[in-house]
């Protein structure tokens, strides 16, 4: 008898600690997926460093290059999406998962601003601006500066000190790294054994580009 009495509230217990345990356990969420936009071509393409935020918390993460993301957040949570040029769009995690991941997909639209209309006038009317035009001085100093501006040599020199700008420095360096992930573990083949690149060397050296410039 004592022994199943002692069963018996053994048996009680554990339900009981199994109910408060399964009362204090916070499910996790693995919140993933991917941002897209309308591309020029009409068709959905991936929205690089797009802001995911859980509100009310600390968590966070943008997307990638391919527009992806992943962060950990709670069921009922509401995730809020933002980027500069789009709408800001806010979600809600279900409350009830069957799973510990959740994905979702957000497409973002851009915001449209629309200006009053500007008229942009250099003269009071028309009539000045044909005197103006008229007494314009086009004289042949101007012309010549104008077709040595636009020589070839001159054009040439241009293409070779001018700086590259920001999108062909952010371009240079992205396919830098691209080259430097397919050698990764290897050896990089030596430009000595490459005819392409032999082929270039000796049309910079028919071309005088070795030759010391004054």
């Amino acid at each position: 008898m004592k022994f199943k009495i002692l069963i018996l509230f053994f048996t009680m217990y554990c339900g009981l600690l199994y109910g408060q345990t399964d009362k204090e356990t916070v499910q996790i969420v693995e919140f993933s997926g991917k941002v897209v936009h309308e591309g020029p071509d009409g068709n959905p393409a991936p929205l690089p460093f797009t802001n995911v935020v859980v509100k009310g918390t600390n968590r966070g993460t943008y997307t990638d290059y391919e527009g992806f993301f992943s962060l950990v957040a709670l069921p009922g949570e509401t995730v809020e999406f933002s980027r500069i040029g789009y709408q800001t769009v806010e979600i809600q995690i279900p409350e009830k998962l069957i799973a510990d991941r959740y994905t979702w997909v957000q497409i973002m639209t851009e915001n449209a601003y629309i200006l009053p209309e500007a008229i942009i006038m250099p003269w009071p009317s028309k009539e000045h601006f044909k005197q103006e035009f008229l007494a314009i001085d086009i004289s042949n100093e101007l012309r010549d500066n104008a077709m040595a501006n636009l020589a070839e040599d001159r054009m040439r020199e241009l293409r070779d000190n001018m700086p590259a700008d920001g999108r062909e420095a952010s371009s240079m360096v992205i396919r830098q790294q691209a080259r430097n992930y397919i050698y990764t573990g290897q050896t990089k083949p030596m430009n000595i054994f490459n005819p392409i690149a032999w082929k270039n060397f000796i049309e910079a050296w028919r071309r005088g580009d070795f030759k010391r410039r004054k």
